[in-house]
């Protein structure tokens, strides 16, 4: 799915522009594109200089730098190209001289694209123009994600799906997020290898130091519990606990309690299969009592959960947790069928060398004399490299029993394929607790806010009888 990032650039635009032109990363230039400037980077840098020095006002700003990156086998470059010139079209408007890049040295293709601080037209900068007169969401980076993902629609390409649970969340830290690189992630991961391994919760706090997170909890604060993980605290002295809430309804105190409890078999649930009923079934409890009490949002959410997952609302938390210690295991299952991928595709890259050298060493035996001498001379190199891989291969297959490349090929296909499916059941069952658990959180919210205005009302009705 393709993922944006922008940022400034207030030291050297030549440098900048030189890295992005690349002919390595760019298939000889043929995969480059120019508005306003040259295509050459050191002019185009001259010709940046030219439009800033007519520009009003002062700025550390030189130019604005912006990525696009695809996922991995979803387009070629050309169409990448393509959906870079819409996109620079659309949000740079012809106001500002660019200079847009495809790259294709990595697994995935991705689009660089440079554009000049300050606009041709009214000689202001970028940040003027684009964001000091609008609010947040209207800001040039909510704009850049917003016009890249509709681009991205229109070629039918994946965009990123953001759901409720990542409100508050930077984009940049959506995408390492995504990939399991962010200490975000990390810390979730390790909660949950000591959730997995705690006997209780009291157990899980002691725990946690083993695993390598620092844990804070003050059952009488309204913010109970905070967590962090060491490694982030070495890197950085200065940095903060993270709240439990801050990562999410499943590592909140009562959750991870019965997260804990799940998974010694004290609560287990599993949701029943959504069947179409066509008779009228009586209103659910929930929903009614909300209706009477005039919460008509509350029903609502409580129904559409019902209507999608056949939860009843009561039964919501537990069905939330079973649905993430299934996604949290698929999880785990990806993890180690990448790395038997990665592994056999060494082994692969290996056996393939081997098979390839195989054949010197084959000839040289048919040979005998000055034939065979004259041959290991003419091909030393190749015989030399023979037996260092040989060596692997042994180091690789101590019991002889060496597969062909072509089983290996097939085990591998076969792997991958069984991945995708469990990435499918992965993502549903991910989603589907993410749903419930913002269900859950709402649900929650809602009656904290119920119960709150009942009180005022209770405290209005006695200071009114006092009067």
């Amino acid at each position: 799915m393709a993922t944006t990032k922008i940022f400034p650039i207030k030291v050297s635009v030549s440098d900048a522009l030189a890295y992005i032109a690349n002919p390595e990363k760019t298939d000889n230039g043929r995969l480059i594109f120019t508005s306003g400037c040259s295509y050459n980077p050191r002019q185009a840098s001259r010709d940046f200089e030219a439009i800033r020095a007519k520009g009003t006002g002062l700025n550390t700003v030189l130019a604005q730098h912006f990525t696009m990156s695809f996922k991995p086998g979803e387009i070629i470059p050309e169409r990448a190209l393509e959906i870079g010139k819409e996109l620079c079209q659309k949000y740079l408007k012809g106001e500002y001289q660019y200079y847009l890049a495809v790259h294709t040295d990595k697994d995935h293709i991705h689009v660089h694209c440079i554009f000049n601080n300050v606009s041709m037209w009214n000689g202001r900068t970028f940040e003027t123009n684009e964001n000091r007169r609008f609010t947040e969401k209207d800001r040039s980076y909510h704009k850049l994600r917003t016009l890249a993902d509709e681009v991205c629609k229109r070629h039918h390409l994946s965009v990123i799906t953001r759901s409720e649970q990542t409100k508050g969340m930077s984009h940049w830290e959506w995408d390492m997020n995504r990939q399991g690189l962010s200490w975000k992630a990390k810390l979730k991961y390790t909660i949950d290898q000591v959730v997995k391994a705690s006997e209780d919760f009291d157990d899980f706090l002691r725990k946690c130091a083993e695993y390598g997170v620092l844990v804070e909890y003050n059952p009488d604060h309204k913010i109970d519990l905070k967590f962090m993980l060491a490694e982030q605290k070495e890197h950085n002295p200065r940095a903060k606990m993270t709240r439990a809430r801050t990562l999410g309804w499943f590592y909140e105190t009562r959750q991870i309690k019965d997260r804990i409890a799940q998974y010694h078999g004290v609560m287990i649930y599993t949701p029943r299969t959504k069947v179409r009923v066509l008779t009228k079934k009586p209103p659910n409890k929930f929903v009614q009592d909300a209706i009477d009490r005039g919460n008509m949002k509350l029903a609502s959410i409580a129904k559409n959960v019902i209507a999608e997952y056949g939860v009843e609302p009561e039964q919501i938390p537990t069905a939330a947790l079973s649905e993430y210690a299934n996604s949290r295991q698929l999880l785990s299952d990806l993890n180690n069928m990448n790395t038997e991928i990665d592994d056999l595709k060494f082994k692969l890259k290996v056996l393939r060398k081997y098979r390839k050298l195989k054949v010197y060493a084959e000839e040289v035996k048919k040979l005998s004399g000055s034939a065979a001498r004259k041959y290991r001379q003419n091909n030393s190199d190749e015989l030399s490299e023979y037996g260092q891989i040989r060596s692997k291969v042994l180091e690789l297959y101590p019991s002889g029993h060496i597969p062909t490349v072509e089983n290996l090929e097939q085990k591998i296909n076969a792997l991958i394929q069984e991945r995708s499916e469990k990435d499918l059941q992965f993502r549903e069952a991910d989603k589907r607790a993410r749903d419930l658990a913002d269900a859950q959180r709402t649900i929650e919210e809602f009656l904290r806010q119920e119960r709150n205005e009942q009180q005022q009302d209770r405290k209005r009705k006695k200071n009114g009888d006092l009067e």
